[in-house]
């Protein structure tokens, strides 16, 4: 964002404004310091139990937050909004990450450790990461596929995603790749991508094996199968998790 954040070293009481990152937090040793989360910080199960939570990734509770004097505020330039990040950043340090590729989201990693004093640890983590997925084998093709993150409207994930960066690991092409972001969907659209799988991700839309016949009526050619998206779309240290997770699903569609 091209500007300068100063931040007390090490900082003492952080507030997260973003899930993955919450995890990465508590990951990286810091979950004493971590005095404030969304109510989406699902991971680890503490994080909410022994912080405050202060409304959602995009509808922050100020008074909770100005009761936490923070002295360091994480946040995530498409998960948070920008009023709401621009009226936090007039008062406390607002460190943001910007991640579309895996790179991004290892660079992130380390900047986060480089400011809270977890350096080593979070390069340990990285350097995990970059491991298990660099160590996926190679596909011979890359079965097409259509990744959807919401229904009534139907939206799906496109290029200029992390998920999109993500599929190819997964062994998957993305249909939609000509369109840019969350593109709505319809059902035309769908019929002529033709992708021989649909996957139904369980969040940000909570997809379950109730809505697999709806995919398959508007393309009874395609396997539908509902993911984990977590492991698609959380850019910290759940990243851990991806590669062993690809993996089954590159042998579910061999199967």
């Amino acid at each position: 964002m091209n500007r300068r954040v100063a931040v007390p070293f090490p900082p003492q009481r952080i507030v997260s404004l973003v899930p993955s990152q919450t995890e990465l937090l508590f990951d990286l040793g810091l979950g004493a310091r971590v005095v404030g989360v969304t109510k989406f910080c699902l991971h680890p199960a503490e994080a909410r139990q022994q912080s405050t939570v202060i409304g959602g990734t995009k509808n922050f509770h100020f008074d909770r937050i100005a009761a936490l004097k923070p002295d360091l505020i994480i946040g995530n330039k498409e998960e948070n909004y920008q009023e709401g990040i621009e009226q936090l950043a007039a008062q406390y340090p607002v460190w943001m990450s910007d991640i579309v590729t895996l790179d991004d989201a290892l660079d992130m990693m380390r900047r986060v450790g480089l400011i809270t004093g977890t350096k080593t640890r979070a390069e340990q983590l990285t350097a995990e990461i970059s491991a298990s997925l660099a160590a996926l084998p190679p596909v011979d093709e890359l079965v097409s596929a259509a990744y959807f993150i919401w229904r009534q409207p139907y939206m799906v994930a496109a290029a200029g995603t992390f998920i999109h960066e993500m599929l190819p690991l997964a062994g998957f092409r993305n249909v939609f790749a000509d369109l840019t972001r969350y593109p709505e969907i319809s059902p035309e659209q769908l019929a002529a991508a033709n992708p021989a799988v649909i996957l139904l991700s369980s969040e940000p839309y909570p997809f379950q094996d109730k809505h697999v016949a709806e995919f398959q009526a508007l393309c009874p050619q395609a396997r539908v199968l509902v993911v984990d998206g977590e492991l698609f779309s959380w850019y910290g240290s759940r990243l851990r998790q991806s590669a062993a997770y690809f993996q089954e699903l590159r042998s579910q569609m061999a199967r």
